[in-house]
C-alpha cells in the first residue's frame, strides 16, 4: 500500500503552487490533488516493499538452487565423458521406478 503521509505531502506541495489569485479554494484543490494522486497510483501495477522482498528471497532461493543442479549436471557429464574416453561402458541398469 501506498503511504498516505507521502500523498498528502504531494498535495500540500501542489496546492502550494497555485497562483495567489485561487488561494482560497486551497483546501478544495489540495483534496482535488490527493484524490488524483491516489486514484492514479492505485491504477498502477505496483507492488508493497514486503511483497518485492518476499518475491526476492524466492529469487534467490531459486538461483541456489539452480546452481547446485547446475553443478550435479556438470559432474554428471564429467563421470559420463570419463566413462566414453575410457572405453568401459556403463553397467545396466535397471529402469527407474516411479
Amino acid at each position: 500500500m501506498i503511504d498516505l503521509n507521502h500523498i498528502d505531502e504531494l498535495a500540500r506541495r501542489l496546492s502550494g503552487l497555485v497562483p495567489p489569485g485561487l488561494r482560497e479554494s486551497r483546501e478544495e484543490l489540495q483534496e482535488n490533488f490527493k484524490s488524483v494522486l491516489q486514484s492514479g497510483l492505485a491504477r498502477l501495477d505496483l507492488v508493497t516493499r514486503e511483497e518485492f522482498e518476499v518475491q526476492r528471497a524466492v529469487l534467490l532461493r531459486t538461483r541456489e538452487k539452480l546452481e547446485q543442479l547446475q553443478a550435479v549436471v556438470a559432474e554428471l557429464e564429467a563421470r559420463h565423458s570419463a566413462v566414453g574416453a575410457t572405453g568401459d561402458a556403463p553397467a545396466a541398469s535397471s529402469p527407474p521406478t516411479h
